[in-house]
């Protein structure tokens, strides 16, 4: 396979924390699943903001409020053409994937799911697509059902139809999964749904970095994802929902500019997709995930897809190399995450000594406990790339993985 479409080099030197020592060594950072490092682009949009714009937004008739609104409603509209939804109205701002999530719960689960009903999620998703499942069906005294994964992370695909019944009110699937790297099938998912008028919610969080991401062509109902892993800031995310779809579910939290007007005998409520975003926003946030979004765009995402699987396959095969390392997440179709145990030592142990190497990579259950009891194992050492990892930084994780084995030897 070639190499990146762009010039990596150049990539590597937009990341100004990758250009430090630590512990007396280059840093490698293959920890991009848990939370991407930030361009120079969009440190300098958080510090343009508050620095010139700063201001509440949609409530001033001051110039501050003015470019404040302009800027949060135009992170918006850059969110809308990112994903390729419809309208603008369909793009909600969030403090990540976990809110948007608890959002259609606590909104569509709230007035569609009831005694005897079923959600359907499957084995290898993230804790933050499970418990919010498990509070509504807990209080609806409705039942979480879950399409199994088989031995290479692969979603059983022979079991959904059986799954999605008479009583499946809502289908909650990853996109990728944070774990295993595995991707899944949305498009026919989403179909399969479809055909028995079952929505259909996709946790995008690990997808939008990697390849791209066209809601209308997936037909989903909702889409999830979080600023921080796609090279944005903390604290701001994105719920993507059909407009139709968000137009009829109640308020999800009450307060300032979700309302059009309060009396002590009643509150009408604004229109979509203020309805949603009540009290004052993560503005600066917005303003930097715009920042992140327009520079993967000049990158290119087909570019960023390519980068990936390009390698993805030399990290691969570089593993499959170390004796005693075992692959966790073996699908065909993957993205840039490698999960693996090493013989008899723990994976926090892997951690730390590859931490005093310079390299960064992510230990656990990685919010997935599920998944890793279907594997047999209670963690896995996971290496995960994103547009800025080189075939050098793989080859210092395999020379401290021998290094792991030393120690341990």
């Amino acid at each position: 396979m070639s190499g990146p479409g762009f010039d990596l080099a150049r990539v590597r030197a937009d990341f100004p924390i990758l250009r430090q020592e630590v512990r007396g060594r280059p840093l490698v950072y293959l920890d991009s699943a848990a939370t991407g490092q930030k361009p120079q682009a969009v440190l300098d949009a958080l510090t343009r903001y508050y620095t010139h714009d700063n201001a509440n937004v949609h409530r001033g008739v001051h110039i501050l409020s003015e470019r404040a609104t302009q800027a949060f409603e135009d992170a918006r509209e850059t969110v809308r053409r990112f994903i390729h939804a419809k309208d603008v109205r369909e793009v909600i701002f969030v403090r990540g994937t976990t809110e948007a999530i608890n959002l259609v719960a606590a909104t569509y689960g709230r007035k569609h799911v009831g005694p005897g009903d079923e959600v359907l999620i499957s084995a290898m998703e993230h804790h933050s697509n499970i418990v919010p499942w498990q509070m509504v069906c807990d209080a609806a005294g409705a039942k979480l059902r879950v399409i199994p994964v088989d031995e290479r992370g692969e979603l059983q695909m022979d079991a959904v139809d059986a799954l999605l019944t008479e009583r499946t009110r809502l289908l909650a699937i990853t996109h990728v999964s944070n774990a295993l790297g595995s991707v899944n099938p949305i498009k026919e998912l989403v179909a399969k749904a479809h055909a028995k008028n079952i929505p259909v919610l996709v946790d995008g969080a690990q997808s939008v970095t990697h390849f791209p991401v066209d809601v209308q062509d997936l037909g989903c109902d909702f889409y999830a994802f979080s600023g921080h892993k796609l090279f944005g800031p903390t604290g701001i995310g994105v719920l993507y929902g059909k407009l139709s779809m968000l137009e009829s579910l109640p308020p999800y939290q009450g307060g300032g500019d979700m309302i059009l007007s309060v009396t002590m005998e009643k509150t009408v409520y604004n229109r979509v997709p203020h309805r949603f975003e009540a009290g004052t926003p993560d503005m600066a946030g917005a303003v930097g995930l715009a920042a992140a979004i327009r520079y993967l765009e000049a990158v290119g995402m087909e570019n960023v897809s390519q980068h990936d699987q390009w390698l993805l396959a030399y990290a691969t095969d570089a593993l499959r190399s170390v004796p005693g390392l075992k692959l966790v997440g073996t699908a065909p179709r993957k993205t840039g995450v490698l999960s693996f145990t090493l013989e008899d030592v723990h994976p926090h142990d892997v951690g730390t000594i590859l931490d005093q190497e310079g390299i960064c990579i992510r230990t656990g259950h990685h919010c997935a406990q599920p998944l890793m009891q279907r594997f047999g194992v209670a963690a896995t050492a996971r290496a995960s790339l994103a547009l800025y990892n080189t075939r050098e930084d793989v080859d210092a994780l395999v020379k401290g993985l021998h290094k792991v084995k030393e120690v341990f030897a």
